[in-house]
This record gives structure tokens, sequence and C-alpha cells, in this order.
């Protein structure tokens, strides 16, 4: 398989300039870690938004159902424009894409913190979900280049830090929004205009490694031996697995803060302390799953994290409220080490299609779980939100799928 994206020399504050090539199996850590703290700042800004829903709620007189709405507009701008960055990116490589991407957040905390209408805050975060689709695919690629071969473990440097600033998201509105309203939420922004700058640092980096390999010769693509139905059908599956995945995650960022209101009758405080339970688990277990699967190959990796995760869901709904704690870790840290495994398998069934593929898996599949959680919220309103996560706790059963994908860790590292 062809190394399309190896890097070659790490990130610095000197200049850019061309320099002697490294070996290609370096891994670039400074290129990964800034990568991976943008990944921080950008998600910790994107997690502002669920973790915003009880204030939100009270402040607008929302339902559940307009709660759900609020998802579905945050992650369809999010997940539908991914896609289309990748594939575009894949035939031309927009280097300063990050640090504009930056810009439609910026936007988007602002109009947030003055929103004074529920059309308003729908604007607010479909840009800030707009913000999101420009940075996650290229970002992706960039974590690609710079793995210098090791790619489980480049996305899983880049994908905890996503999940750790979706941890500290709710952490971020109970202790700074919560005590001083909706209008600290605009104070992010300066979270925004650092990452912006980072990320035109990272942008000159990520020219220069294209004008080099754009001197290189291109090597050919190593096959698989798969037919083109078998990579199609795999990349269907790997679909569903993340779609079950995300959407089982967005039912617990969306809505447990409301079920541990409604079940134990706990303050929101405490509520938002659950869920950063949660969202701190997923940011602790998400590191493991790549090396791992570099190592043993990404198919068992996922037999153990999606099956796995499976007893635990289903006991969610009828545990006490310290079991409800020790589950909703226990299942964050198990869930967690699917996706770097879900997203570096497909880049290895779609060769040459980084950015395609990262469009998909960190906006499509996000996308689809926003539709489940504008569902999800009806059905609360119908029921109750104790009868959504018993409907929900079944998902994790599409992990039987993964005995169809095909086992290519002998393809890998190429």
């Amino acid at each position: 398989m062809l190394r399309e994206d190896s890097a070659q020399a790490p990130l610095s504050s000197a200049p850019l300039a061309p320099a002697s090539t490294p070996p290609a199996s370096q891994t670039v850590y400074p290129v990964l870690f800034a990568i991976s703290f943008c990944h921080v700042l950008n998600d910790m800004m994107q997690a502002l938004v669920p973790s915003l829903y009880p204030l939100l709620k009270d402040a607008f007189e929302l339902d559940f159902a307009e709660i759900g709405y609020i998802t579905l507009t945050w992650q369809m701008t999010a997940s539908l424009l991914q896609p289309v960055v990748g594939a575009v990116a894949d035939k031309k490589p927009m280097p300063y894409s990050l640090a504009f991407g930056m810009v439609f957040t910026l936007a988007g905390l602002l109009m947030a913190a003055s929103a004074h209408s529920y059309a308003m805050l729908l604007v607010a975060v479909g840009l800030i979900g707009t913000g999101s689709a420009i940075f996650h695919p290229e970002s992706s690629r960039i974590a690609r280049m710079a793995s210098g071969g090791r790619y489980g473990l480049a996305q899983s440097i880049f994908q905890v830090g996503g999940n750790f600033g979706s941890a500290i998201g709710p952490l971020m509105a109970a202790f700074i929004i919560l005590p001083f309203g909706l209008p600290a939420v605009g104070w992010f922004g300066v979270c925004a205009v650092v990452a912006g700058l980072i990320l035109f640092r990272i942008g000159g980096w990520y020219a220069q490694r294209q004008m080099e390999r754009a001197k290189r010769p291109v090597r050919p693509v190593r096959d698989l031996g798969l037919s083109q139905r078998k990579i199609y059908i795999s990349i269907g599956i790997l679909i569903v697995l993340s779609f079950s995945k995300s959407f089982y995650t967005t039912s617990i960022s969306s809505f447990l803060q409301f079920y541990m209101i409604d079940r134990f009758a706990v303050d929101t405080k405490t509520a938002q302390m659950f869920l950063f339970l949660f969202t701190g688990s997923v940011a602790a277990g998400t590191f493991f799953g790549g090396p791992v699967g570099d190592r043993i190959g990404r198919k068992a990796v996922l037999w153990g994290s999606v099956l796995g995760a499976l007893p635990f869901t289903l006991a969610l709904p009828y545990a006490n409220l310290f079991w409800t704690g020790v589950l909703v870790v226990v299942i964050g840290l198990i869930l967690a080490s699917t996706f770097s495994v879900i997203l570096v398998y497909a880049q290895e069934l779609l060769p040459g299609k980084t950015g395609l593929v990262a469009g998909i898996f960190l906006g499509l599949a996000f996308g689809l779980s926003g539709i489940g959680a504008a569902a999800l919220g009806k059905l609360a309103d119908m029921t109750s939100i104790s009868f959504v996560y018993s409907v929900c706790s079944v998902l994790p059963a599409a992990g039987i799928l993964v005995m169809f994908l095909p086992d290519i860790r002998n393809e890998v590292r190429s």
C-alpha cells in the first residue's frame, strides 16, 4: 500500500524551509501533539453545545424534541460537509483550511452567547458544526502524514485530543457558563483564536510536505487481494459499526443529564459530573485502540470493543446511582477504543482517499447519530428518558457484523 502520508520534519517555531529528508518511518510527534491539542480545543468548544442543554431548555422553554433538533442541526452541519471537504481535499489539499474553519466556530460561539431566539440558536450551532466539518478531515490527514507508518498510534493521539476536549466541555459549562450565564459562551472564542493560530502554523508544515511529496515518484498501491464488492461491503459494515457506536454515545451526551435528574433527582451540576465521567472515560479509552490494533489487528480490537460493551449497556437502565456512574465509565472506556481502529481500517481499504474516509467516518456517522438524537428526543417526549436508554442498550449488538470483515492485519504498515 502506498505510504502517501508519511511525514518528514518536525514542527518548530523557525521559518519552514527545505531540509534534509528524515527516514520515512519517522513519527513526527510535535505535529501529532500540536494537531491533537487543536483537537482538544475544537471538540471542547463543540462539547459546549450538549452541555448547555439544561440551561437552554429553561432559558428558551424547550421540549425534548427541540433539544433533539439542536443536536440534529449541530451534527448535520458538521457531518454533511465533512465528506465533501474530505473528497475535495483528496484532489486538492488545502493546508490553511483548518485555520479558516476556526472563523466559523468563533462566529458560532459569539452568536450563541447573544442568542435571543430559538432560530438564532440553531444558526449558531450550525456555524459551530461547520467549523468542525472543516477541521476534521484535513486534521485527520495531517495525523496520518505525521504517523511515520504508525497509523493506529497517530489516529489515537489525534482522537484522544478530541475526546479529552469533549470531556472537559461539560466541566467548562458547569464551572464557567452556569455561574455566569449564556453570554459566557463567547469567552471561549479565545480558544478558537488560539487554535486558529496554531493551525495556521501547522498549515505551513503541511504545505511543505505537499511540495516534497510532489517531487517524489508515485509508488504503486499494494493489492489487498479483495474484490471491489468485498471492499464496499466492508466499508458499509464499518459505517454501521461507527453509527451504532455514535448513536449510543449521542444518547449519552444529549440526554444523560436529563436521565440523571429524572431518575435520581440530582441537581444539574451533579448530572454534569456524571456526563464528565462518561466523556472522560471515552478520552482515556480512545488511546488504546489504535496502538493495540497496530499490533494484533483491527478486527480483533473491534470484536472486543463493540460487542464487549453490550453487557454493560444492557445493565445501565436498571442500575442504581452508584452503579450508573461505574457503568458509564466502563461503557465509555470500551466503546472509545473502537473509533481509531474503524478509521484506520477504512483508510487501509481505500488507500489514497484519506480525506474522504475521514469525512465519512468523522462526519457522516455523527450526522446519522444526530438524526437519531432528534428521534430519541421525540421518543423521550412520548415515553420517558429511561425508556430511551432501554432502547439504545441493544445498539452494541451490531458488533456481530465484525465476523464479515476481512482480516487485513498482514497488509498494513505500508
